[in-house]
């Protein structure tokens, strides 16, 4: 067996023998026993390590086939949308909620947005950052929408990417309310899943003109 198996959430690991599996923690918020459980099930089903990724999740990594089925089932937790073309777990920081820079609430935001899109299908794998100040710690710059909160309120960019193809956000909108930012989110999220091939959301806006898209989510 050597492919990552989609529908369980497992990534096939280099040595093409073993996987890695990472339930799904919202905004990198756990309380201790879900913290606690995550750290029984590494140890009963022998996993070489848990890495805490980029996207604030806890990877158990190097579970046998075998043992997938039954580690989910102890977890308990869902399965966080790591693969796939999807929208992968969307990275706040901890804003207003618990630091002392932050000037927007980027938990409250961002758990919102959490769990209203994570894991929608679209057509390319698609991440949100959702950062309460300008020092942008949940990276936004380089999302495909991102969130920057300031005194005025928030300023979200579209368009950017870390990947193959690295690229800054383009500045879409400033000073919105949260239910300024639900609103347009769920425009651009709808068109294009609508309206894209199976291409970045940056490689999208580029081929129909960053002005075309910001007549269609601003009108």
């Amino acid at each position: 067996m050597s492919k990552d198996i989609l529908e369980k959430g497992a990534i096939i690991q280099r040595d093409k023998e073993t996987f890695a599996i990472a339930p799904h923690i919202a905004g990198g918020i756990i309380d201790p026993a879900g913290l606690r459980r995550i750290a029984d099930v590494a140890e009963k089903y022998h996993a070489k390590a848990l890495k805490i990724t980029s996207a604030q999740r806890i990877a158990i990594v190097g579970i046998d086939p075998e043992d997938i089925d039954n580690a989910w089932a102890d977890l308990g937790m869902k399965t966080g949308a790591a693969i796939g073309l999807c929208v992968r777990s969307i990275k706040i920081c901890p804003g207003t909620t618990f630091c002392k820079r932050g000037q927007q609430d980027a938990v409250g935001v961002g758990l919102k947005l959490d769990e209203k899109y994570h894991g929608m299908q679209l057509p390319w794998k698609f991440k949100m950052g959702v950062s309460g100040c300008a020092n942008s710690c949940a990276e936004p710059a380089v999302k495909d929408i991102g969130l920057i909160g300031t005194a005025k309120g928030w300023r979200l960019l579209v368009g950017g990417s870390s990947g193959v193809k690295p690229r800054l956000g383009t500045l879409l909108a400033e000073n919105l309310s949260d239910d300024e930012v639900f609103s347009c989110i769920d425009k651009i999220v709808n068109f294009y899943r609508d309206h894209a091939k199976k291409q970045r959301l940056g490689d999208f806006i580029e081929e129909i003109g960053f002005e075309t898209f910001k007549k269609e989510i601003l009108k």
